[in-house]
């Protein structure tokens, strides 16, 4: 775990030096929070985004939905929202889930424009995610194809901690359990319209809360417990 950590300090060093000028070179410039830093002075970005399919290489981000999270609290007012266009038709399969036809697709802004606000937002933060893997492949994907460089980010995933949770509360998990809908309802939370950009990062943020209280409910709380490939 620690050779994780700290060896994506290695690669961000590496790439700053590669990286020619340009928003992903700002991006990379900041080091993100140290793994020990306590987790109330940690800004997260909680960050979803509904794309045409699951391939980053052949598929596109449609829209991308962000909040921030500072001393454990949701900052509303930090909620953003942007559509993006595409040049090829949304298939039909992923217009039946998210509801982004190609009329919507063609009034959206251009990768190249919303890709730069994204990695200004997150410059010094944690990203987290529901299933961040996916997210990071995307991100890094399309920063190839901007900035000819990779995507690289400190990342909480909420499956991955939901599913800590359950297994220490002995539950057995089936098939849905740890989608992020079912999650919130499992917790209490508030529910929102589902694969929607922006309420799917709200509802991971609040999600985030939950279990992030359950793991520990008082400090300490260092950063690693919850970073991808950590444990409490």
């Amino acid at each position: 775990m620690l050779e994780r950590l700290f060896g994506l300090e290695r690669k961000r060093r590496r790439a700053l030096d590669q990286c020619p000028q340009g928003p992903l070179r700002d991006y990379l410039a900041v080091a993100p929070p140290a793994p020990a830093t306590e987790l109330e002075a940690v800004e997260i970005v909680s960050l979803d985004l509904e794309t045409t399919g699951l391939d980053p290489h052949r598929d596109h981000i449609l829209s991308m939905g962000w909040v921030v999270v500072r001393g454990l609290r949701v900052r509303l007012g930090s909620a953003e929202r942007h559509m993006l266009r595409i040049a090829d038709p949304v298939p039909a399969e992923a217009a039946a889930l998210h509801g982004i036809t190609d009329d919507r697709a063609a009034c959206g802004e251009a990768l190249e424009v919303v890709l730069p606000r994204l990695l200004q937002v997150l410059a010094g933060r944690v990203l987290l995610a529901h299933y961040a893997r996916l997210e990071l492949r995307f991100l890094d994907a399309a920063c190839r194809r901007c900035y000819g460089g990779p995507f690289l980010a400190r990342s909480i995933d909420t499956l991955i901690l939901a599913h800590r949770v359950l297994e220490r509360r002995n539950h057995t998990i089936q098939t849905g359990d740890l989608r992020l809908f079912a999650l919130s309802r499992r917790f209490g939370l508030p529910t929102y319209k589902a694969h929607d950009a922006l309420y799917d990062a709200l509802a991971t943020a609040e999600l985030f809360l939950a279990l992030a209280a359950d793991i520990a409910p008082r400090p300490p709380r260092p950063l690693k417990w919850f970073l991808a490939g950590g444990r409490a």
